[in-house]
């Protein structure tokens, strides 16, 4: 119903000339729109401060990403949906319990339009008044308690409790400063379509649309943020014409800040490459003398060439014995048989889970038999079994906790143009997120210690290369690599398509750099 009245309204004043000369007039003055979107953003800015006044645990980028995001949501969904992605936003980007997030944020929504109700009302009181009629007092009167009360559920949710009570008042007067940054934009776009506006009723006008965005069904409130922008502007004594202008200019201007600013809040604040100082590296546990090493190899259809890999698997790596465990991963030909007869022992997925699953159950399987060192290998016979020393050595020794086999530093008899090419972009993308002199950032050869292999968590279940190095590096371990042999697959087909590898692994790699 409200939606039909401000449509029914804008119909009536909508002026097609009007509309074009001021879109015209904000064209030739880009500087002007310019610093009007900075001071709205700095009221952004101005609101995550205040956030973090009452919540300091919340780091300041946190606190504006998530004002962005839920700016972008309520531009992109209706029913002001985009509020609740205030909570989810911090609640997902951080270890933050969720009771003083959701009391801060009530607390400071109800603060923002308790502050823009008395703003109005100060600046422009003939105008509040008339088109708030009744509802005014007992508006702004629900605002104050529902800032009191949130303040006071914060102060039942934290420790330093003191701290929010005594950051209200600064708090409140933030969100003042914030509504009057953000009226720069009306303010702006009706000096430029040649509409006498004070400061005061920029304002008065930014709180009136606010008040009827609360009752919006559209994305963005469109149609009822127009409407009510020109009633007060109307109402103030602008021409429909011209009020309609710039209510619709001034409203799309924000609707572009919001898609641009939130579509970076989206990602941001994130880690794109894990930081410089990483943790100490853990330590190490001591080995008994007879430990083995544990070769794990998952199988997904690989019939023709698993057996062989497990048979050239020697018995023993550096004097100790090799045990070797197979993870077929719901495959329909005879790899399991196949695994089992050369004398590997066969642990089975309920179906095809993906690579990511079987290296994840293959480490937890790998360090039951209590391993010196744990070996991964891939079953397509592009990798050399007799190099499995060549990685093991590094871990044996101490030396390193997580070795690579790289196939660039050693020797290539074939690999496809385009996967070469491939290879090479990714491993200069894990060399950059890693910080480390990685050199084969996809390789099928790869060592853990004990300690690592245990720690090592693979998030997500259709590969594991990257996320894998990001989060053994993440934890302190060490990283080295050992130059091997490689050659082109002669039998079966390979699983890696490269548009649904990105899609897959480039999330999976942003949720590795950004967990908690």
């Amino acid at each position: 119903m409200v939606l039909v009245v401000a449509v029914v309204y804008l119909t009536r004043v909508v002026s097609g000339p009007d509309l074009a000369a001021a879109g015209r007039a904000l064209l030739r003055d880009p500087p002007g729109v310019l610093v009007a979107l900075v001071l709205y953003g700095c009221a952004f800015v101005l609101r995550a401060w205040s956030w973090r006044r009452v919540l300091p645990e919340l780091s300041m980028g946190h606190s504006l990403a998530a004002l962005h995001v839920s700016l972008l949501g309520n531009h992109v969904l209706p029913f002001r949906l985009g509020e609740a992605l205030r909570v989810t936003t911090v609640l997902n980007r951080t270890s933050l319990p969720a009771a003083p997030v959701i009391a801060s944020t009530v607390t400071l929504r109800s603060a923002d339009l308790a502050a823009v109700a008395l703003l109005a009302l100060a600046a422009a009181p003939s105008l509040v008044t008339a088109l708030a009629g009744p509802w005014l007092w007992p508006l702004v009167a629900a605002l104050a308690l529902a800032t009191i009360a949130g303040t006071f559920w914060l102060t039942r949710t934290r420790t330093s409790a003191p701290g929010a009570v005594a950051a209200l008042p600064v708090v409140f007067a933030a969100a003042a400063v914030a509504w009057v940054l953000e009226a720069a934009v009306v303010y702006e776009v009706a000096r430029l379509a040649g509409v006498a506006l004070t400061p005061g009723e920029a304002v008065a006008v930014t709180a009136v649309t606010i008040a009827a965005q609360t009752v919006a069904v559209t994305p963005g409130g469109f149609g009822s943020y127009e409407a009510a922008a020109t009633a007060a502007l109307t109402a103030l004594g602008v021409a429909p014409g011209p009020a309609f202008a710039v209510a619709l200019l001034t409203h799309a201007l924000k609707t572009a800040y919001s898609l641009v600013a939130g579509g970076i809040a989206l990602v941001t604040p994130t880690r794109l490459r894990l930081p410089r100082a990483l943790p100490p590296r853990p330590e190490r546990s001591p080995v008994p003398p007879g430990a083995p090493v544990v070769a794990f190899i998952p199988v997904f259809n690989e019939e023709e060439t698993v057996g062989e890999v497990v048979g050239r698997l020697p018995e023993t790596v550096a004097g100790r014995p090799l045990v070797t465990i197979v993870i077929d991963d719901g495959s329909t030909d005879a790899s399991a048989a196949r695994a089992r007869k050369a004398g590997a022992r066969v642990v089975s997925q309920p179906r095809n889970l993906g690579l990511g699953a079987a290296v994840r159950r293959g480490l937890a399987e790998a360090v039951r038999p209590g391993p010196a060192a744990v070996v991964y290998l891939d079953a397509d016979l592009e990798y050399f079994p007799e190099d499995i020393e060549l990685l093991a050595a590094p871990i044996l020794s101490g030396a390193a906790d997580y070795v690579v086999g790289s196939r660039f530093a050693g020797t290539i008899d074939r690999m496809l143009p385009h996967r070469r090419l491939g290879n090479r972009v990714l491993t200069a993308w894990v060399r950059w997120m890693t910080r480390q002199e990685v050199t084969d950032g996809q390789s099928g050869y790869r060592a853990f210690s004990p300690g690592a292999a245990r720690a090592a968590e693979v998030i997500h279940d259709y590969n594991y290369a990257q996320v894998l190095t990001l989060d053994l590096l993440a934890k302190g371990y060490r990283y080295h690599e050992v130059p091997i042999r490689y050659a082109f697959r002669a039998a079966g087909e390979s699983f890696v398509r490269i548009g649904r590898y990105l899609r897959k692994v480039v999330p999976a790699v942003h949720r590795e750099l950004n967990s908690p």
